[in-house]
């Protein structure tokens, strides 16, 4: 920001300092930047000063008399203007414990007297930069927020909102020993009218579909027709209506009296959703078929009344589709075919059935390959190649992904050591941890002893972390992080920017590697993707993050990505995951020329 920059976009910084020298010389390095300065002499002050003239940063000396500068520190984070405010505070200490104090009060960058004054200017903007980027990606995190929650199409909940409220309503079923049900609802021949009237036309039938339901199921009405028990008293009934995706629906209803008032709304939902939709020159009609699960007879857990409900709903497409059915103990086909997939998975990790491939990442400076993601796939002798997304949550339920974890940590490295007898160039492998390995109390010491009895290097291994695994106790974690972080491997937080947690612990972290999920980059040619890949380069490049973009598949992503100087690149455009024994010539390709034709383009 130069000098000449109008005073209404002016950074103003809160500057702190007992010491009147010391605030004269960071005027005169921070007005010399085109900043505006604001100064206070003592810690009551300092907060007087914070509140009226609301600063962009704060210049703030530990030792002051009276109230320390670490106390006034932690002040201003517990005021709602000053949670996410970048706090630079200067002290004389510059012992390992001193440090770790001003950042458990809250500071964002620490430094040490005699301070710099050449640079400050320098460091002041960078530290501003940062906040930018972290005030741009805390807009985007609103709208993810919502994301998050509701189905961006028919705007009902979606199926995170649904775990919510369906754990929500049993918790409060069980309280007051009251019943609930719950109906999933799948749209009859959706995929084959979806087909023949236009993807467009088939969105609109699924945002009337939504409507019908609301309306036929608003909570007022709800509280009607359900209020009409044997003994004519009101029923605290509510209603919770949720698309999970595609063309499921659900439905829980909560203190139900008996089977026969689920029954109705049933009736009504077949009778109203089974109505012609008018879309133009079509008019096709789409009718349900319903499962029903009751609580606490059909299930007394979500996992539970899930799984029953589903077994209902295709007991119902089975019998003709167009009805309702409830769920009964003979309707368990697919959880037995469920127990078989998990016992074939148990005979599969010891029968050699699952297999590694490796997808490249690319350097968008060079133009070599520096990396590698490691990647399962079940090959089933029967059923052929299983995908991941079929089996990995079989693995997670039934706890067998830590066992698969670690084999993958031990095969990864049985690889790299044969690598390391061809002389190939240095690169790294990733491997995706899962948020149940993640929350191991032990982890650090099993991946110690993986590396130990393996030989591999813990500089050639990068652990893929969801956002989500580590946000859910962002205290706790960040210790297990450092216990990570101290073995000497590199920690990458997988999927950045779906998390939708509160951003603030994110310099806290020890990690090394933002990587933007691939769902932004897919979203690339809309507003809302570009707007938050770029909040994210620049969040990562203030905070000194490296970051890679997955999912790359066209030229004009990548172009995008190089020309806004994203470190690593990874998809499809490259290279579609690959056997161990095509690794060493992937290692000898060159993208270097298609990266500078690219980002010259």
């Amino acid at each position: 920001m130069s000098s000449s920059t109008p005073s209404r976009l002016r950074a103003k910084v809160l500057v702190s300092d007992d010491d009147i020298n010391v605030r004269l010389l960071t005027r005169q390095c921070l007005e010399a930047e085109g900043m505006t300065v604001v100064e206070a002499s003592n810690g009551p002050e300092t907060i007087d000063v914070f509140v009226r003239e609301r600063p962009d940063l704060v210049f703030l000396d530990v030792e002051m008399p009276g109230m320390s500068g670490l106390e006034v520190c932690k002040r201003i984070r517990q005021m709602p203007q000053g949670e996410s405010i970048p706090i630079m505070i200067v002290t004389g200490s510059d012992d390992r414990q001193s440090i770790d104090q001003g950042f458990e009060a809250g500071a964002t960058q620490y430094k040490t007297k005699p301070v710099n004054w050449s640079l400050l200017g320098r460091d002041v903007q960078y530290m501003l930069r940062a906040s930018n980027a972290f005030n741009a990606l805390k807009r985007q995190e609103d709208r993810l927020r919502y994301l998050a929650y509701y189905d961006p199409l028919t705007s009902l909940p979606n199926r995170r909102s649904f775990n919510e409220q369906l754990n929500r309503i049993l918790k409060r079923s069980q309280r007051r020993g009251s019943n609930a049900a719950l109906m999933f609802i799948d749209l009859d021949h959706f995929k084959r009218i979806n087909d023949s009237i236009g993807h467009g036309r088939g969105d609109r039938l699924l945002v009337e579909i939504a409507k019908r339901l609301s309306s036929e199921l608003r909570e007022d009405d709800a509280i009607n027709y359900l209020a009409d028990d044997p003994n004519g008293e009101p029923v605290d009934a509510s209603t919770e209506i949720a698309r999970l995706g595609g063309d499921e629906f659900t439905v829980v209803l909560s203190d139900v009296p008996n089977s026969i008032h689920v029954e109705n709304v049933a009736k009504r939902i077949l009778r109203s959703l089974s109505e012609p939709i008018a879309l133009q020159s079509h008019n096709p009609v789409v009718t349900p078929s319903i499962g029903i699960a009751l609580y606490p007879q059909d299930g007394t857990n979500p996992d539970s009344l899930v799984r029953n409900a589903d077994t209902a709903m295709y007991a119902a497409k089975a019998e003709g589709r167009a009805c309702y059915r409830f769920y009964n103990e003979d309707m368990n086909a697919k959880a037995v075919e469920q127990l078989k997939m998990e016992e074939e998975l148990r005979h599969a990790m010891g029968n050699q059935e699952l297999e590694l491939r490796y997808q490249p990442q690319i350097s968008s400076n060079s133009g070599a390959v520096v990396g590698l993601e490691a990647l399962v796939r079940w090959k089933h002798p029967v059923r052929g190649m299983v995908p991941p997304n079929e089996f990995i949550p079989v693995a997670e339920r039934t706890g067998l992904i830590i066992e698969l974890g670690e084999w993958v940590l031990e095969e990864v490295a049985r690889h790299c050591a044969y690598w390391d007898t061809l002389s190939l160039p240095d690169f790294r492998v990733s491997v995706n941890i899962s948020s149940i390995q993640f929350n191991q109390r032990d982890l650090a010491s099993r991946v110690s002893h993986i590396l130990a009895e393996s030989g591999l290097r813990a500089s050639r291994l990068e652990l893929e972390l969801t956002e989500s695994a580590i946000m859910t106790d962002a205290p706790t974690n960040i210790a297990r992080l450092r216990e990570l972080k101290a073995l000497g491997l590199a920690l990458a937080v997988d999927d950045f920017g779906t998390g939708y947690s509160s951003l603030s612990y994110l310099k806290r972290f020890p990690i090394d590697t933002l990587k933007i999920d691939q769902s932004f980059i897919t979203d690339l040619d809309s507003a809302d993707g570009a707007a938050i890949v770029d909040a994210i380069l620049a969040l990562s490049s203030s905070l000194k993050l490296q970051v890679i973009a997955e999912g790359i598949e066209t030229e004009e992503q990548l172009g995008y990505l190089l020309k806004r100087e994203c470190h690593l690149l990874q998809g499809y455009y490259f290279s579609r995951p690959i056997y161990p024994e095509d690794v060493p010539t992937l290692l000898k390709q060159d993208f270097g020329p298609v990266l500078k034709r690219l980002a010259s383009a």
